[in-house]
């Protein structure tokens, strides 16, 4: 078996990763999980020796993920992807029931959630200004995800009743969350910004006729992009004959980089990330009283138990205690 699946050549017929894309796209599925599931099914017939997938089963999968997690030590979400990447393509492109999977199973690590103070919060909001100031304060006043705050669009903004909507997050569920009265005025001076710059794309006729200012990102690309879609009125996009453009959304490592200056400049020594917010504004929902079963819904956790894991970073909660130091 090789030992890096990762670099040898695929010499795979297109017609069954064709098939797998044409699938997801149907299903909605993300650009993302679409590559994802590509490259992981590209994978396990590479490491198969090129054998075709209906010649396989249930067994060759399980030898699959248990080369991942003994000899390639992959962590249990990235072994879990993989696993969803084959259950994908063996029900939804080859109709195939898998049988019984038994395999050794990567262990999920128990770590507790790094959560900042609103003090710490206040200090990197402070060295930051402009488009990442105001996503950052989406991230944490809304409790979004970092692709959340970037695939916003000017539809999914409700100025009256105050909230956003949140459409095909995780688990392909939408949700609303609460739009902060903080960052009311700066996002509609951000939707006039889009407006202004669809509309000098449509003089310049850089979109199709059939793109709507409500489909428009609320955090638009500086540069177009070739349309990832299949067949529109107009013609076919990229996927076909006559390509058409479209603006997308700011790429996420932008704001990534600039929340890693922040939390440089403000020295704070905690390991900080865009999805660290998240953490913190569901702890401070909680700690302000909240109920957790409103903050698993404000979240978009299918299951309580997911959101429980606040609980225990809480300083008063089912495992708050006091020191006996602090009782002398």
């Amino acid at each position: 078996m090789p030992e890096n699946i990762s670099n040898a050549p695929i010499p795979i017929p297109p017609k069954l990763l064709d098939r797998l894309r044409a699938k997801t796209r149907l299903l909605h599925y993300s650009i993302r999980t679409e590559e994802a599931y590509v490259d992981w099914c590209s994978k396990f017939i590479l490491f198969h020796e090129n054998r075709h997938p209906e010649e396989m089963g249930g067994p060759e999968v399980s030898r699959f993920l248990t080369y991942l997690a003994t000899e390639r030590k992959m962590a249990a979400s990235t072994q879990n992807q993989a696993f969803s990447a084959l259950l994908f393509l063996y029900r939804h492109v080859l109709k195939i029931e898998l049988t019984r999977i038994d395999a050794l199973r990567a262990k999920r690590p128990e770590r507790l959630p790094v959560v900042l103070s609103i003090e710490e919060i206040r200090a990197i909001l402070d060295r930051m200004t402009g488009t990442p100031l105001l996503m950052t304060e989406l991230l944490y006043g809304s409790g979004l995800r970092l692709l959340e705050v970037c695939r916003l669009r000017i539809q999914d903004v409700d100025f009256d009743r105050r909230q956003l909507m949140i459409r095909d997050g995780k688990g392909e569920m939408d949700r609303m969350v609460p739009l902060p009265a903080k960052c009311t005025n700066r996002l509609r001076a951000q939707c006039k910004s889009v407006k202004a710059l669809y509309e000098a794309d449509l003089v310049a006729k850089s979109l199709g006729a059939a793109a709507e200012f409500r489909w428009q990102y609320l955090f638009p690309s500086s540069r177009l992009s070739v349309d990832a879609g299949e067949e529109t009125p107009h013609g076919r996009s990229s996927m076909g004959l006559m390509p058409l453009f479209c603006r997308h959304h700011v790429h996420e490592n932008g704001l990534q980089k600039w929340v890693k200056a922040a939390v440089l400049a403000s020295g704070i020594a905690k390991r900080v990330s865009c999805h660290t917010f998240r953490h913190s504004f569901a702890t401070h929902l909680l700690e302000g009283g909240a109920d957790i079963r409103t903050v698993q819904e404000l979240l978009g956790h299918s299951d309580v138990s997911t959101t429980m894991i606040y609980t225990h970073v809480l300083q008063k909660g089912p495992l708050g205690v006091v020191s006996p130091l602090d009782r002398l």
